[in-house]
């Protein structure tokens, strides 16, 4: 870990980025398991952990961990409304990651206090979220929105912007992104498997999040 966060403080979207090659992506449906999965991706080295607003326990997901893993920092995923990133906030939530950009979202994630990972997919996207101030940014769907290649033909006019691609990416090509100099880390939900999760394997996703802080970036 190569932040230094203070439990609590505020945070940039660059230090979320910043802090490990991955961010996972996490679907939880069974609050209990929140806090043992917390433990076991901090345990490993992932402490920026995105609990996606995939299901109705994820709200009780997110302010568990909060409350009980004061190591882990927990952010929301899949913030779509104004009313998400108000709730994810009241929840203990420290970021928030959405799969698009809406002047209305970030609005509503500033007045929160929560650093926002947009989605993008478009130059026309990465403009708007730019007129707002966002230069650190979410490529989604990363392989089916152009994958690397996007990046490497971005990079000319966007080269101010900071990228974590996030949709499609794997142990296969994550080091392919990483690779780019203009992605500072990746989000990927290998990290968490259904069926890692389903048998509590805690050890496995600990042993998975250690292999995930040692991709390699640029």
């Amino acid at each position: 870990m190569d932040v230094n966060i203070k439990p609590g403080g505020k945070l940039t979207a660059l230090q979320v980025m910043q802090d490990a090659p991955v961010i996972p992506v996490i679907v939880l449906t069974d609050v209990k398991q929140a806090v043992l999965l917390a433990r076991a991706l901090v345990a490993g080295g992932i402490r920026m952990l995105e609990v996606t607003l995939r299901t109705p326990q994820a709200l009780a997901c997110i302010e568990a961990i909060a409350r009980d893993v004061p190591e882990a920092v927990t952010g929301a995923g899949t913030v779509r409304s104004a009313a998400d990133a108000q709730a994810c906030a009241m929840a203990g939530a420290r970021f928030a990651v959405s799969p698009g950009y809406t002047h209305a979202v970030g609005q509503a994630c500033r007045d929160a206090g929560l650093p926002l990972l947009p989605g993008v997919a478009t130059g026309s996207e990465i403009m708007m979220a730019q007129e707002d101030g966002l230069t650190e940014l979410k490529f989604f769907p990363a392989m089916q929105a152009g994958g690397p290649a996007m990046l490497k033909a971005w990079s000319g006019p966007f080269g101010d912007v900071r990228f974590c691609p996030t949709g499609g990416v794997s142990t296969a090509n994550a080091a392919e992104f990483l690779s780019l100099p203009n992605v500072v880390c990746v989000g990927g939900s290998w990290l968490t498997p259904a069926d890692v999760l389903a048998r509590g394997d805690w050890a496995q996703v600990t042993a998975l999040a250690q292999q995930a802080c040692r991709l390699q970036r640029e």
